[in-house]
């Protein structure tokens, strides 16, 4: 797969199913979380901002539990390299998982970068790799939010996304971008506004 289609807000994203460092299978279809599933796709061990990316998302693991939102990181990396990021980066608790296809990358809207040589971190990068990207996926498996980036730096803050996440499931507040025609923005657009939206 070659092109990148993004993924919109409100309709069913793609299948995922990884190997998780530890042992085991992780499938998105079996998620049931209160609220959201959060889906963090990282660029692997050679990325020093993955790793305070991630001991980020380690530290606030049980405010998003608490806050009804599940959590598993993911990187096209070996089995060998994800083992050495979980326990060199200090992540016992965040569910890892690795193997992910450039196919699968594609189909989730990432985009995908050639390696260069060593990073500051002294680790070789893989040949190629997909870039950055956090999706909320609802319970019934439909994009709530999403953000992809060309680029390691500049990530979504996990502090304000778990803030985003407490107001929008307090407010009810609806998944925006919704809108495939914009010729014809009512065929997607017919639940809006909310009876239970307050935007106070």
């Amino acid at each position: 797969m070659t092109g990148i289609t993004p993924l919109i807000p409100r309709q069913p994203v793609p299948a995922l199913e990884v190997a998780t460092v530890g042992g085991g299978t992780w499938k998105l279809a079996d998620q049931t979380p209160e609220n959201f599933t959060m889906v963090v796709f990282f660029r692997g061990l050679h990325c020093p901002i993955c790793a305070g990316y991630l001991r980020d998302l380690q530290r606030k693991l049980d405010d998003f539990a608490e806050a009804g939102v599940t959590v598993i990181a993911v990187s096209p990396d070996s089995e060998a390299r994800a083992t050495t990021s979980k326990e060199e980066w200090g992540l016992d608790s965040l569910t890892l998982g690795y193997g992910l296809s450039l196919d699968d990358a594609r189909a989730w809207g990432l985009y995908v970068s050639t390696g260069r040589g060593p990073t500051s971190s002294g680790i070789e990068e893989t040949r190629v790799f997909s870039e950055p990207g956090l999706f909320m996926v609802r319970p019934d498996g439909t994009l709530y939010f999403g953000s992809v980036q060309t680029m390691p730096f500049a990530r979504p803050s996990f502090g304000e996304v778990l803030n985003a996440a407490k107001f929008v499931v307090e407010k009810n507040y609806p998944a925006r971008g919704q809108v495939v025609d914009h010729n014809n923005p009512e065929g997607s657009a017919t639940d809006w506004p909310s009876p239970d939206y307050d935007p106070k």
